[in-house]
């Protein structure tokens, strides 16, 4: 079962290289989130953190081909993706749909490593 909320067992190994690339894009990805919602593509716009290339969702951001160097490959999908490819069923998109947070405050991340996958939601930095 996947979980919805920032789970305790995403080590600092995981949370600190997905927090330091995070940091780096988070302004492309809060804008991302805003034209999918207010083209009205999807309500619920997923950033997949990967350290491979991975065939889930579209590359947004590859990780050479940031400003500069990332750990992660950052790709673009939506709930309704999930649940064509089977990986969230219905009852489980109910409740992905109930725990999801405002996109103008938190991206919502389905990160994939070979011991960890699972959605986090990460609040973007503050704007200064």
């Amino acid at each position: 079962m996947i979980d919805y909320q920032n789970d305790p067992q995403l080590d600092g190994k995981y949370l600190g290289t997905i927090t330091q690339d995070f940091v780096k894009v988070a302004e492309t990805l809060k804008e991302a989130a805003y034209q999918i919602k207010v083209r009205k593509i999807s309500d619920h716009p997923i950033f997949i953190f990967c350290p491979q290339a991975q065939p889930l969702g579209q590359l947004l951001i590859g990780k050479e081909e940031w400003k500069e160097p990332l750990k992660w490959h950052i790709s673009l999908s939506f709930l309704a993706e999930f649940k064509e490819r089977q990986i969230i069923d219905e009852e489980g998109a109910a409740l992905f749909k109930q725990n999801y947070k405002d996109i103008e405050e938190f991206a919502c991340l389905f990160v994939i490593e070979k011991d960890f996958t699972n959605f986090i939601f990460l609040p973007y930095p503050e704007e200064e």
